[in-house]
């Protein structure tokens, strides 16, 4: 984002003003500068980790995201999806809708490991993990929004509970039903998907839109940009062993911004789900806006980051703070 720099600015300012009642009634016990006495490093240092992760491997930020998405949807942000399996209990991080997609773990870990140098057994790790997901948005997208804290980690990780919480599924309707169960807004959905701005997607997830759209061979998806499609078909061939991947956003690959939906205004949304966003009438007026305005998204978008967040956390006496993310205490 050039010139819209300073607006989105004046927005996210005016935006926490305005979050406030909904911080205090959402999650009452999360609050601005939770560590600000116990650990007050605690927020720098996590940037500071975040940021040279970043600088080394710049998709490592659409991973840190995804795994703010993926802990949050599932027993609110407890770190859940940092636990490990055991030979009693199979986690979060084996089911299959995580999957080998889960990235950027080692960050969080050493993240807290700085801290627990620091400030011992002090930090939880769901807050390392939002605030990670929180620094990479401004990192790659340029704009910083204010992150209320105090939770603590979760003692629960199921590997079922991935597959009946996290927003997946056949159409937009569908995925909304997951939004909805939190208490969240068709317009936090569309915002919080422009996170797909950034990222890689293996071809196998969208390669029946090329080949097989609706079950029918050698038909392409018709909601695809003709010339859109041959690069896809180009980077993914039909049956190619190597599988292959491709950026979300081919225009600003590692930059988080609206963009993204200006491309599914061309027709060049490479998932199937994202593209229907712009056709639904549910989504499309949504999507119109953000492209033309990306200030209104980037604060949107802040916003539905800091809600998400407050939902079914546990604070206060509930729960714990591990001191090694995997493993309970």
């Amino acid at each position: 984002m050039t010139n819209s720099g300073p607006t989105i600015i004046i927005y996210m300012i005016f935006f926490t003003m305005c979050m406030t009642k909904l911080q205090t009634t959402t999650a009452a016990e999360l609050k601005q500068h939770f560590y600000g006495k116990s650990c007050p490093a605690a927020e720098r240092m996590v940037r500071r980790t975040v940021s040279k992760a970043i600088a080394k491997n710049p998709e490592i930020a659409a991973g840190l995201i995804r795994l703010y998405f993926h802990d949050c949807f599932v027993r609110g942000c407890d770190a859940s999806i940092l636990l490990k399996s055991t030979p009693e209990n199979e986690t979060e991080q084996d089911s299959g809708a995580n999957g080998a997609t889960l990235r950027g773990m080692e960050v969080i870990h050493e993240a807290k490991a700085k801290l627990e140098a620091e400030c011992p057994k002090t930090v939880s790790c769901a807050d390392i993990v939002a605030f990670a997901a929180r620094d990479s948005t401004f990192r790659v997208g340029g704009f910083f929004y204010r992150l209320p804290s105090g939770r603590r980690d979760g003692r629960v990780s199921l590997v079922g509970e991935p597959g009946e919480n996290l927003p997946l599924g056949p159409g937009i309707l569908s995925i909304f039903q997951f939004f909805s169960r939190k208490g969240m807004s068709v317009k936090e959905m569309t915002a919080l998907l422009g996170a797909h701005s950034i990222g890689i997607v293996e071809c196998r997830f969208f390669s029946n839109r090329l080949y097989t759209f609706n079950n029918k061979p050698n038909t392409t998806d018709p909601s695809l940009d003709k010339k859109f499609a041959s690069f896809l078909k180009r980077k993914c061939p039909e049956n190619s062993p190597s599988g292959g991947k491709v950026n979300l956003d081919v225009v600003t690959p590692n930059r988080l911004d609206s963009q993204f939906y200006k491309n599914l205004k061309n027709k060049m949304g490479v998932l199937e789900i994202d593209q229907q966003l712009e056709s639904s009438p549910l989504t499309a007026n949504i999507v119109s806006n953000y492209s033309r305005f990306p200030e209104v998204w980037a604060a949107d978008f802040a916003a539905a980051m800091i809600h998400l967040g407050s939902i079914d956390v546990l604070t206060g006496n509930q729960g714990e703070i591990r001191k090694d993310c995997e493993v309970i205490n």
